[in-house]
């Protein structure tokens, strides 16, 4: 199971769990950890004070290495003009529900472009790895993060993504192909040609130097053997573990990847402003994409309309982000997860033919 992967990490596995914003948490990184794989957190969605409390929690229960994810998205200018719009077309929705939505939008999330007190904690704490999603940080903030000794990651769309990352001095590539649940990680969501897993891995691990980890549609120990197939030095998977016990998963979540609906995912950008596939839920069906405002300030207009929802008993607002392999989902203990796909990979490679 040895790769570059592995062998930069220290790791007994080529496996990645994907570092899920408001679904991972510091136990399920370190039961993934703790398992020879690296397990993962982001702290894109909350504050540096409680990144740092989640970055604390994970040294407490795991001595192995660790991902800590962040979002590089270009901060979008304020536009209220372009809010109103997207506020009146979900008005109907809201009254629905007998409520009122929210008259501004606020911007929720911060790039860490510009998160100084972010980019402190991770100079302080410095895990073994960080990773980007939605572009890269500035020079300066990749050389700071090198010189502490972190190894870096970013996502990638496309060929031309990738080669930036390279460039920019990134460690390692994640090849993001469309099947992927969860944001998409593209550079500029307008310009989006939807690589598909299979194709990027191969372009990508052909043409970079640096390692090539897959993702998108893998969800057993097939899958990552086809990925280390195509060239990939490890896969990530972040369905795959969403069922685990340890993941902050609600009920209506896990319902959705253990019925037929896993069976429907679909990318849309109507829930956080940015491109993101999940299973098609209400709010996908009702909403009209053409409208939708700028990402975050959409996300807080979604994250609105859900809890609205939420208190009818309502879930189909909620995001419930999957990839389009969802129906294979196990909804096991990370651990023995990992120990299954360790399994399942090894008799997918035992069983290729041989020249």
């Amino acid at each position: 199971m040895k790769t570059a992967l592995t062998d930069r990490l220290g790791l007994d596995l080529p496996i990645v769990q994907a570092p899920m914003a408001g679904t991972s948490t510091p136990e399920l990184a370190a039961a993934v950890s703790n398992a020879g794989a690296l397990g993962s957190i982001s702290i894109a969605a909350v504050d540096a004070v409680e990144g740092r409390r989640q970055i604390q929690a994970l040294k407490a229960l795991t001595t192995r290495p660790f991902n800590i994810n962040v979002f590089c998205h270009a901060p979008t200018p304020p536009d209220p003009s372009r809010d109103r719009i997207w506020i009146d077309s979900l008005r109907p929705i809201f009254t629905g529900f007998g409520v009122a939505p929210p008259e501004t939008l606020n911007e929720i999330y911060k790039s860490f472009l510009t998160d100084d007190a972010k980019m402190a904690v991770l100079l302080e704490e410095r895990p073994a790895v960080v990773s980007f999603h939605f572009g890269l940080p500035q020079s300066d903030r990749i050389a700071a993060l090198k010189a502490v000794d972190c190894i870096l990651i970013a996502s990638a769309t496309t060929p031309d993504e990738g080669r930036q990352a390279q460039a920019a001095g990134i460690d390692m590539v994640v090849a993001q192909g469309v099947e992927a649940g969860g944001h998409r990680g593209v550079f500029d969501p307008a310009d989006d040609p939807r690589f598909a897993t299979l194709p990027l891995t191969r372009l990508l691990a052909r043409e970079l130097d640096v390692p090539v980890i897959a993702a998108g549609g893998i969800m057993d120990g097939a899958g990552i053997a086809a990925a280390l197939a195509l060239g990939a030095a490890g896969a990530q998977l972040g369905t795959a573990f969403v069922s685990c016990p340890e993941s902050a998963a609600n009920a209506a979540y896990r319902a959705a990847l253990a019925g037929p609906r896993a069976e429907r995912t679909r990318v849309s950008p109507v829930i956080s402003g940015r491109p993101a596939r999940g299973v098609e839920n209400t709010f996908m069906q009702r909403a009209d994409e053409a409208l939708t405002a700028g990402y975050p300030y959409a996300y807080d207009l979604g994250k609105a309309l859900n809890a609205a929802a939420s208190l009818q008993g309502d879930d189909g607002y909620a995001p419930q982000w999957a990839g389009q392999a969802a129906p294979l989902s196990r909804a096991l203990p990370a651990a023995e997860l990992v120990s299954v796909l360790r399994r399942e990979m090894r008799e997918a490679i035992a069983g290729l033919p041989r020249p």
